[in-house]
């Protein structure tokens, strides 16, 4: 799904949350700029510690306090030819050890098609002193995202809202969104150059040892949530000997390919709706929307059917919901503001909150960058089906078991279908070689289901398993549970590991998980009522989005559907 850039997060498996998206105009076909130029000329890759000229970052934000630094890295656009190559460059991060920096920390939201410069930022003011003061904090915007050039982007118009519902009542729309798909990829094949032959994960792993050889580290520590847990794996599969620390948060399932991942996915994600309808059924003095889970979900989709019939501010219609309430299930400190918006849309007829909580986490015409990156990374990680037909059976079947997001899901990763570029094999992870690992993972974690931590476990025989036992939310280190920070700090710090078999499922340590979130009450008090007719209005938002929470939290992405995305 996808993976948010910036909002929240998310990892590569069709959904791309991925943390506040990142907005990134992108030129129509055929203007030049930056963002869009080809691969430069050829070059030869950086030498071993040649270095980087930092400077203060232009287009990156800091918390106070926090001193952040930007570069750009050239490297080779195909690492197999060596000097002959073109090159594309990376941009980079860094948070500067406060004293003297004895080691590299890299970090990775998730993804694919996220940028991640933003996270070093967030990564070291959440770190203990002792470790500011050694590590080195290091992001970086993986090659054809964010401001790494050229950076991957098709069709500006995609996401113009409103969309045609992602769940087709007849064949002329199943045609409709199949035609869309194509349509896209072929876009993507005008666009994207020689840079959508070199888009694999693969890829990026070499250009994550470039970054540590100039860097001038033998070794770097890795800390990758969602999709970027992936991306580590398949990293120190090829250079084991070049990883100090490993810690992989919220985990992909390394045996599954992104098809069959993202079927697996669609699935999960109906489970973590569903823990989502009972918070709200468990809240309903404070939502008036049911006080059953049956009764809520009732709710959600008879607003969905309204919506079909009638987009709120005539841009937000059933997939707009569906790109928003995806949310619900990387996270659940989002649950107040959602249910806050549903019910004052299904109660009281008021679209404001509704159109707040889709303009801070739906997908706009500026995702296209990111979309595009997403699919340019799993379109090529592994084979697609080409047979139509075969897409069609599949999404009927997780369909009936998942409408939640089953059909959304589909139409993420169509383009895949008809993708221009060939796709080369599932890279198999391999982590015989690893010194040590830290693996985290939450069990009720949506976009990632909590058995792909327990397959990469056994692909890293010296890894440790963290779990965070009943947790609820995607990405799950450093974000404030006190027994799972505490393993990944001592890990960090000292290289020491929770004992070994601790669970008789496989993992090592368990840890309580925070606590659920605290309804927030709409105003004024809803009072029950049935549930919308689609031939009634939902009202048009007004002009201004006051009735938006203002202390709503902005989730930094793993990976949201890219957005998010596992």
């Amino acid at each position: 799904m996808r993976g948010n850039a910036h909002r929240y997060t998310a990892a590569g498996t069709g959904l791309l949350l991925v943390s506040t998206m990142v907005a990134l105009a992108h030129p129509m076909a055929g203007e030049a700029s930056a963002a869009t130029a080809p691969p430069g000329a050829a070059a030869d890759p950086p030498a071993v510690g040649a270095g980087l000229d930092w400077a203060a970052c232009t287009d990156l934000e800091a918390p106070k306090g926090i001193e952040l630094e930007c570069a750009t890295l050239p490297v080779p656009l195909d690492h197999h030819a060596g000097g002959r190559s073109a090159v594309v460059e990376i941009a980079l991060s860094r948070v500067p050890a406060r004293a003297e920096a004895t080691d590299a920390l890299l970090v990775n939201p998730g993804g694919p098609g996220s940028g991640g410069r933003f996270l070093a930022a967030r990564t070291a003011g959440s770190l203990p002193g002792d470790l500011r003061d050694s590590y080195d904090v290091i992001g970086f915007d993986p090659r054809g995202t964010g401001a790494s050039t050229p950076a991957v982007g098709c069709d500006p118009d995609y996401f113009t809202a409103p969309r045609p519902d992602s769940v087709p009542a007849t064949a002329d729309d199943e045609r409709l969104m199949v035609k869309r798909s194509r349509t896209y990829a072929e876009a993507c094949e005008r666009t994207g150059g020689a840079l959508l032959n070199h888009m694999r994960t693969t890829d990026s792993a070499h250009d994550l040892d470039a970054i540590r050889a100039a860097l001038g580290r033998e070794r770097i520590d890795y800390l990758g949530y969602s999709y970027g847990t992936y991306l580590g794996g398949v990293y120190a599969t090829l250079y084991p000997e070049r990883v100090r620390r490993l810690v992989l948060d919220s985990v992909v399932h390394p045996d599954r390919s992104w098809y069959q991942g993202n079927l697996a996915q669609s699935r999960s994600l109906e489970a973590a709706a569903g823990r989502f309808f009972d918070w709200v059924a468990r809240h309903d003095s404070a939502y008036g929307l049911g006080d059953t889970a049956e009764e809520v979900a009732g709710r959600y989709y008879a607003t969905r059917e309204a919506l079909r019939a009638r987009p709120v501010d005539d841009r937000i219609g059933p997939t707009e919901l569906e790109s928003t309430f995806l949310v619900a299930a990387y996270a659940a400190q989002a649950w107040p503001f959602l249910a806050s918006a549903l019910a004052d849309l299904s109660n009281d007829n008021r679209p404001a909150r509704l159109v707040s909580a889709f303009d801070r986490m739906g997908e706009s015409p500026d995702h296209d960058p990111s979309f595009a990156a997403y699919l340019a990374t799993e379109c090529t990680d592994a084979p697609w089906p080409r047979s139509w037909q075969r897409w069609r059976t599949d999404a009927r079947g997780v369909h009936a078991d998942a409408p939640f997001l089953g059909w959304y899901n589909i139409w993420y990763n169509a383009p895949c279908a008809f993708w221009p570029a060939e796709p080369g094999e599932w890279f198999q992870v391999d982590g015989e070689r690893v010194e040590n690992a830290l693996l985290v993972h939450a069990t009720g974690d949506g976009p990632t289901p909590v058995g792909g931590a327990y397959a990469m476990h056994r692909r890293f025989p010296e890894a440790r398993l963290v779990i965070e036992d009943g947790g609820l939310s995607h990405g799950v280190a450093l974000r404030g549970n006190t027994c799972v920070d505490d393993a990944v700090i001592d890990y960090l710090r000292e290289g020491r590991l929770p004992d070994a078999g601790g669970t008789p499922d496989g993992g090592d340590l368990v840890c309580g998980a925070r606590p659920e979130p605290e309804p927030r009450k709409p105003s004024p008090a809803p009072q029950r009522q049935a549930a919308p007719d689609p031939g009634v209005s939902l009202g048009s938002a007004p002009p201004s989005t006051s009735g938006a929470s203002a202390g709503f939290p902005v989730i930094p992405a793993i990976g949201a559907l890219a957005r998010i995305n596992r």
